[in-house]
């Protein structure tokens, strides 16, 4: 098999590529890239990587696959696909959660009446995707920084914040303008163009150019106290003053006035215990916008941080714009900042041994990685001496604690109306929400929580019982006492499944919390287990999320079909993305009916046409 395989990688050709390693029963091993794919493969078989991981990973090669690409940065967007679709053994996984909130300034369109919302701009709050008519400042690592900095546009500047619907029936100003954070434009208490022109000198600072807005209105300041109009002079003073205290607010400024100073990323990787943390922090238009750590998988006590680093700049960027400046704690390859900046089109400066400012940026994100890294590793020594505990309590029978796997269903309705079950999972020492799943119960007797329970067993696990290599829970919770233990016993009795898996969590005396008994259906008489015990808190926490999962669920089809909001998705061309819009601008789908079609026509995504279809489908 060596060989053979020495003979393929001497057949390679010297282009960039992607090439993909798999074990002899065809699992993916390790997806990577390469400027030269012959050089790179060479070097996995011809250097000595006894005893590390890249070791243990090449005496597991079978077999081969390389795809040729005409760049390294094309090489670069295939293996982030690849990674993200296999999910190697031996590649460094990030999780891809990459949806970053934005600020969003609305721009008004071209020959919309002066009276109307849209002819002012907006400042608001945004996630997903963008449309090119408006302004977008950020990312931002949290929602919190996003409203934040809109607190800060409206001291400064006073933008309005309000829907263009609200915009359109205001007749006096609301509180904003009480206090001064609102200029107004609903009743005219600003002129367009003086209103416009805050607009601009709010985006010159997003853009870091807070010290041209206050020379500019200091200038403008003056202008008027020499004309002798000191009451709009006095105006432009304390829209300076306000500005002035937000910028003195601010625990961190760049001091240099280069370009890339104003929008950078500072990134800290840190590996300890056999786990490892990347800390992003961002600075957006010279201001410290928060930090955000972030943990991978496949990583062990002998990672190299850079390995780290560089794993999470390749799935990181390849997905969201990087900025002109990255600081980093470690120095990565240079191919691969250069393949980022090519797939990007974005020319990226790269610092690892900063000094001044970004030193300072660096060491605060080192930091928040040390203490992001500690803090989970106590929450999973803690989460696992639960599962421990659990599992000698309930006497379980499980080879790797990481595999023991926990399903626990709960029913949820009101008055029997619009009745759900919900299922969550616990495995690897925590709860697996990609794995939740609801059920709608149909077909019973409202309130029947027995009927309901026996429904949702069925339709979980009829069809694994079926297959003899199913992977089926190590336990399965019910939330309820005798009479659901007793339901779920005549379902797996059904299915020929072992009645040993059920265990009922019943309320104890006066349903107070901490005083749980275990019901199990093979008819082992109930535990009822210490307060204090670790094994209980753990069936606590499990109980309580498939219970939260239950109701939000059920209130969410509740609300649906007390509000009519189906009849929307019955409207050819309004689907998920433009249906959530209409409901969040009108506050639900009586709003939407309540809506004439030119209001309709100011949701993002709504033509002329689709809203006289919405219009005459609603009416």
């Amino acid at each position: 098999m060596r060989a053979r395989l020495l003979a393929e990688v001497a057949a390679l050709p010297a282009r960039p590529g992607v090439y993909r390693y798999f074990d002899a029963q065809g699992g993916v091993l390790y997806v990577g890239k390469a400027r030269d794919l012959k050089k790179r493969v060479s070097s996995y078989f011809h250097k000595n990587h006894a005893g590390t991981r890249i070791g243990l990973m090449v005496e597991r090669i079978a077999r081969l696959e390389t795809t040729v690409v005409r760049s390294e940065a094309e090489a670069l967007l295939l293996e982030n696909n690849l990674i993200k679709a296999l999910n190697p053994r031996y590649n460094i996984l990030f999780r891809d959660d990459k949806s970053y909130p934005y600020l969003k300034i609305t721009a008004p369109p071209p020959g919309v009446a002066p009276t109307t919302g849209a002819a002012y701009a907006r400042v608001a709050y945004f996630r997903g995707a963008v449309d090119r008519r408006h302004h977008y400042f950020g990312p931002y690592p949290s929602g919190w920084a996003v409203k934040e900095t809109i607190q800060l546009l409206q001291k400064a500047f006073r933008l309005r914040t309000c829907e263009d619907t609200v915009f359109a029936n205001r007749s006096r100003p609301c509180l904003l303008y009480q206090i001064r954070r609102c200029s107004a434009p609903c009743v005219g208490h600003i002129a367009r163009a003086d209103y416009a022109r805050d607009v601009d000198d709010a985006e010159r600072f997003l853009r870091g150019e807070a010290g041209e807005v206050l020379g500019a209105l200091q200038a403008r300041m003056m202008a008027h106290a020499d004309a002798l109009e000191f009451e709009r002079a006095a105006e432009l003073r304390d829209q300076i003053g306000a500005l002035s205290r937000v910028l003195h607010q601010q625990a961190v400024e760049v001091n240099s006035g280069a370009a890339f100073d104003k929008d950078a990323d500072v990134l800290a990787a840190r590996v300890q215990g056999g786990r490892a943390c990347v800390n992003l922090a961002m600075v957006r238009g010279g201001r410290h916008l928060g930090d955000r750590p972030y943990f991978p998988s496949h990583v062990d006590a002998l990672t190299p941080e850079t390995q780290v680093l560089e794993a999470f700049l390749t799935q990181h960027y390849t997905a969201t714009p990087p900025p002109p400046l990255l600081v980093l704690s470690q120095a990565v390859d240079k191919d691969l900042i250069a393949a980022l900046g090519e797939a990007s089109g974005v020319r990226i400066a790269v610092l690892h041994q900063p000094r001044g400012q970004r030193r300072d940026w660096l060491e605060m994100a080192g930091h928040g990685a040390e203490i992001a890294l500690a803090r989970l590793l106590a929450e999973e020594g803690s989460q696992q001496a639960r599962t421990r505990a659990l599992a000698d309590a309930l006497e379980l029978e499980v080879d790797d604690l990481a595999r023991l796997r926990i399903e626990c269903f709960d029913i949820s309705h009101t008055a029997g109306e619009a009745t759900q079950a919900s299922c969550v999972v616990f495995e690897g020492h925590k709860m697996q929400s990609a794995q939740y799943r609801r059920y709608n119960i149909e077909g019973i007797t409202g309130g029947d929580d027995y009927a309901a329970m026996r429904q949702v067993l069925t339709r979980r696990y009829a069809k694994l019982a079926e297959q003899p290599d199913a992977r089926l829970p190590d336990l399965v919770l019910v939330d309820g006492g005798r009479g659901q233990v007793a339901m779920a016993r005549e379902v797996f009795e059904e299915l020929g499944l072992d009645l040993s898996l059920i265990v009922g969590v019943e309320k104890g005396e006066a349903r107070k919390v901490g005083r749980e008994e275990l019901v199990f259906a093979d008819g082992r008489a109930k535990v009822a287990l210490a307060p204090d015990s670790a094994a209980l808190m753990l069936i606590a926490q499990i109980r309580d999320e498939a219970h939260r999962f239950a109701i939000t669920g059920m209130r969410a089809r509740r609300a649906s079909v007390r509000t009519g909001g189906s009849r929307l998705e019955e409207i050819a061309g309004v689907g998920p993305k433009k249906r959530s819009r209409l409901l969040q601008r009108f506050g639900g789908a009586r709003g939407v009916a309540d809506a004439s079609v030119q209001d309709l026509m100011t949701v993002e995504g709504i033509s002329k046409d689709l809203a006289e279809d919405i219009y005459r489908a609603l009416h």
